[in-house]
This record gives structure tokens, C-alpha cells and sequence, in this order.
């Protein structure tokens, strides 16, 4: 071989070397893992960034994201589901948790605490409760938050009325309503509808009662006539003009926060959840002043309120990088810098560590909610399990048309749709057998 020739050979199996070398490098540092979720363009910002915060953090990971409105998100999840091909880290949502753990789809989050990859060390019990399913921990609670009642502190003042009692009752509500209606000739109460599903599961928990059996086969109860007397007190409102119709609530649902009827002070109250109240204060403006209420309770029960997992994440089980998975969630919920981006729009956050951290910086309304999620906890009623498999079959086909809206637009009586409601809920839960 000549000398140029061995020189030749040499530089062709350098190149080969670092060639291969270059690709081993490539392969390494291809670590994909995929990662979903729902909601508005703010969680979309904020959660690219914590994203991009923990992809420079681990320069060997690459999170490839993707992210849709609610509705059009469980389109995509139950489409990549039947294909298996899930992201490793998912929004999860308490309605659906259940049903997904039970069908083999999530994987379970306890090896990954025993391991210390999950670090729950700061976040209570109580906030982790509603994402088990069967004894078993399926969704890491991303943000506690409970439904209210948003009061018009300026209307109140303007009737000379005091605000309600903290542990008011369905009764109270009326009578409040009522006078303000009076005094103020406006509409007491506006939209969302006070018909909504989850005020009736919210009722059979201040009763002591679990909205359905442990096993998901049938309703936990027997007695309707608390939610039979729910809506004939809703019908009695709606019929003297002191909260909004039905068919008025149902034509204003596709406007946005700023025509809520609260904010245009149409209205004196409004049903919502405290992880969604940012919207309507901020497009009332800094001259109006809202305070967050627990909810009204039957008489003599004991508080309607909850603390809800506003949603979770879940690792599904066809996850191929479980570990690294779990590892991206303990930093999303337990890492300071990154939950100032965050920032509680998922909710107020469950690690004491970042509540405290938090403290100090948040505005107006983060304080609101902040303080109404710690008066609620002294008084909150426990939560109910994820609800069984079926439950949005129930609500979508069965509690909205069959009974809650031929109720509310007075075509059928409160009874004849109770009774409806109560054997079609049973036949599809007895599926579940």
C-alpha cells in the first residue's frame, strides 16, 4: 500500500469513526417523550415555557408537546388510545380517571413515590386523595380548587344588604336572590345555569352521601327529592324573573367572560368553579369589586364545597420512559421557578412549598382564590370517587336532555324528569357489573 494511499484509508476511517460516534451521540440525545394537555393560550404559553425550563435543566430530553380545547382533546385522547399511541404524560380530568385507571390505560404513580422519583413530600394527603382509583394514586393532582359563588360586593352594598352567612342554605340563597332582585331590579343570579351536574353530585356529598355506590353500578342513594326541590326552587326563581331564564342562560353560553352577566352587572351572583374566576375578574376591571362564597347547602347538611383536583397528569401505561415521565411531573408540581410561571392557572398549587413561594406575588384575584380554597378547607365536606365508568354518557345524554333542559324550558315536570333521569343513569351503570 503506498504511502497516499494508507493516507487515503486512514482519513476514510476517521471519518467513519466520527461518523459513528457522531450518530451514537445523536441517538443518545434523541430521547423523545411525548406530553399533552387542554386548555386556553395562557396554559399553552405557560406550559412551554416550564417545558422549554425543564428541557435546558436535561439536555438529553426532548418533549414533544401537543395541546387542544377541551372537547377536541378527549376526541384526540380516545383516538390515541385506540391506536396506542398515548403521550407519556397526560392531562388527566376527574370525570374521566376512573374509567381510563379501570381500563387498563393509566399506569399507577405509587412506585414512582417509593422510589423518590414522584417527591410528595410537601403536598397533603388531602390533595392527592382524588386522584386514586381503587387504593391506587392514577393522577398527580396539578391544582386543588372548589366551586363558588361569586358575589357582586357593589351590588350588595347598593341593596343595603349584608352578604350571606358562610354556611348558607339553599333557602337562604332563595331569599338573598330574592331581595336583591327586589331592591336592585336586576337579575339576582345569571349564568351558568344553576342545573349543572356537578351542583347535584356537590348536593349528595353535603347530605353524606356518595353521588354513586363504590362498586359504579347504581347511585349511592335513594331519596331524589333534594334535587326535586332544587329545581322547583330554580323554576320558582326563573318564573318571577329573579334569575335568568334557561333559554336566556343557553343563548349567552357562546359569549365570552367579558358578557357574563356579573360583568355587564346584570347580575348580582354567579356559579364557578375558583380555578375559572380569573377570566370574569379580570374583564370586570379593578372598579368592581367580587368575592369568592362557598356554595348554599339543603338545610342541615353539611358543606357543599369540596377541594377538586382541577385536573391531573398521568403517565398511560404503554409509556415506554415511565421514570423520566414521573421525574417531569415531580418538577412541574414541585419546583419553585417554574410554578412562578405557572403561576395557580391550573389551580391553587397542591405543594405547600410553592403556596408559600407564591404568597407574596400574587395579584388581587390570586389572593381571592388563594384565601377562599383556605376557608373552604376548614369546612370542606371529603371528596366523592372519580366518577365510574359511564358518567358522560349519563351527563351528555341522559341528565341535559332528558331531564335538566325539558325541566328548565317547562316542558316536563320536575318529577316525570327525575324519574327518567334516575332509570336511564341505572341502565348505563349497570353495565358496569
Amino acid at each position: 500500500m503506498s504511502r497516499r494511499h494508507f493516507k487515503f484509508v486512514l482519513l476514510a476511517l476517521t471519518f467513519i469513526l466520527i461518523f459513528s460516534l457522531g450518530s451514537a451521540v445523536l441517538a443518545q440525545d434523541a430521547t423523545e417523550m411525548r406530553l399533552v394537555w387542554w386548555g386556553s393560550q395562557s396554559r399553552h404559553d405557560r406550559t412551554i415555557a416550564v417545558v422549554e425550563m425543564y428541557e435546558a435543566e436535561n439536555p438529553g430530553l426532548d418533549i414533544v408537546y401537543e395541546f387542544a380545547n377541551f372537547n377536541d382533546y378527549w376526541t384526540l385522547m380516545n383516538t390515541q388510545a385506540a391506536g396506542g399511541e398515548l403521550a407519556c404524560v397526560m392531562q388527566q380530568d376527574y370525570a374521566y380517571l376512573s374509567e381510563w385507571a379501570r381500563r387498563g390505560l393509566l399506569a399507577p404513580l405509587d412506585p414512582f413515590i417509593e422510589q423518590g422519583l414522584l417527591d410528595t413530600s410537601t403536598i397533603d394527603d388531602t390533595y392527592l386523595e382524588g386522584g386514586r382509583v381503587d387504593g391506587q394514586l392514577y393522577g398527580m393532582n396539578l391544582g386543588s380548587n372548589s366551586q363558588s359563588i361569586i358575589l357582586d360586593l357593589d351590588a350588595f352594598e347598593q341593596a343595603g344588604m349584608d352578604l350571606p352567612d358562610p354556611q348558607w342554605t339553599w333557602d337562604d340563597f332563595e331569599q338573598v336572590a330574592t331581595e336583591l332582585h327586589d331592591k336592585l331590579g336586576i337579575y339576582a343570579y345569571g349564568s351558568p345555569d344553576l342545573g349543572d351536574d356537578q351542583i347535584w353530585t356537590a348536593m349528595m356529598v353535603s347530605l353524606g352521601v356518595n353521588p354513586f355506590n363504590d362498586a359504579g353500578t347504581d347511585f349511592g342513594y335513594t331519596d331524589d327529592q333534594p334535587i326535586i326541590d332544587h329545581f322547583n326552587r330554580l323554576l320558582r326563581l326563573q318564573e318571577a324573573g329573579v334569575i335568568q331564564s334557561y333559554e336566556e342562560i343557553q343563548a349567552a353560553a357562546s359569549t365570552g367572560p367579558e358578557n357574563s352577566p356579573i360583568v355587564t352587572a346584570e347580575a348580582a351572583m354567579q356559579y364557578q368553579w375558583s380555578n375559572q374566576v380569573v377570566a370574569i375578574f379580570s374583564a370586570a376591571g379593578e372598579n368592581r369589586h367580587f368575592k369568592l362564597w362557598p356554595m348554599p347547602r339543603p338545610e342541615g347538611a353539611r358543606s357543599a364545597n369540596y377541594l377538586k383536583p382541577s385536573m391531573f397528569f398521568s403517565i398511560p401505561e404503554a409509556c415506554e420512559m415511565k421514570e423520566e415521565a414521573a421525574k417531569f411531573i415531580s418538577f412541574f408540581v414541585n419546583d419553585l421557578e417554574a410554578n412562578e410561571i405557572l403561576f395557580a392557572e391550573r389551580g391553587v398549587p397542591v405543594s405547600s412549598g410553592v403556596r408559600e413561594h407564591l404568597q407574596p406575588m400574587l395579584d388581587e384575584v390570586g389572593a381571592e382564590t388563594f384565601d377562599f380554597l383556605e376557608r373552604v378547607a376548614a369546612d370542606a365536606s371529603p371528596i366523592f370517587p372519580p366518577n365510574p365508568p359511564g358518567y358522560n354518557d349519563i351527563r351528555n345524554n341522559v341528565w341535559i336532555p332528558l331531564f335538566k333542559e325539558p325541566v328548565l324550558y317547562e316542558q316536563i315536570p320536575v318529577e316525570e324528569g327525575m324519574a327518567i333521569f334516575r332509570s336511564e343513569a341505572q341502565a348505563i351503570l349497570a353495565g358496569n357489573e
